[in-house]
């Protein structure tokens, strides 16, 4: 205690006890505010961007996104995937990508910004069904791609569709874009479009 009786282990205990007790209230009531800035479920199903992280992705591995309701596929493709999209061209309704299925960025022979990675809307544009990853040739595929057993659509390794199939369309590329090397933003052409 001081000489004019005022116990100032007390008054420093009172102090800091009130000061933690403050920076506390201020974090709870900032962690609603710094959340209500990330789309919520509604927003992401509406059409806001989506972010996918791929730098885990071994090549020949999916990885499935959910944007605006529809799966999204992120596909780490292997060199004997990249090599095998010559070899079927003549097989296929539309090797050149004509149709309006994806980006103009992406329209060329991989379908994507970067040959490695494939981005495409995992829906059999017949009637909508899933179409099933066959990375390594089997199924009624002899070479990796996509294969719709609702009514034996199938597709190659950049979501083209084949020749005498019902799907008439390829498989459609979303708009996209890189934030960084290892992270695709899906529906945001705000990164970079180009390889």
């Amino acid at each position: 205690m001081s000489q004019h009786g005022v116990n100032t282990s007390r008054r420093t205990f009172l102090i800091g006890a009130t000061t933690g007790v403050a920076v506390v209230g201020v974090g709870a009531a900032a962690v609603p505010f710094v959340q209500s800035w990330q789309p919520s479920a509604r927003a992401e199903n509406a059409g806001a961007p989506v972010k996918v992280d791929v730098s885990q992705l071994s090549p020949g591995e999916r990885v499935t996104a959910n944007w605006r309701g529809r799966p999204v596929w992120v596909l780490r493709r292997t060199d004997a995937m990249l090599n095998s999209l010559d070899q079927v061209r003549d097989q296929l309704r539309d090797p050149e990508s004509d149709e309006d299925q994806q980006p103009e960025y992406a329209r060329n022979q991989y379908r994507a910004i970067k040959s490695e990675y494939l981005v495409v809307i995992g829906i059999c544009t017949h009637l909508g069904c899933s179409p099933s990853y066959v990375p390594d040739g089997s199924s009624n595929l002899d070479y990796s791609g996509f294969f719709c057993p609702c009514h034996n659509s199938k597709f190659d390794i950049a979501g083209r569709v084949y020749q005498g199939v019902p799907a008439p369309t390829n498989l459609v590329v979303p708009p996209h874009s890189y934030l960084s090397d290892d992270v695709v933003i899906i529906g945001s052409e705000e990164g970079e479009t180009t390889a």
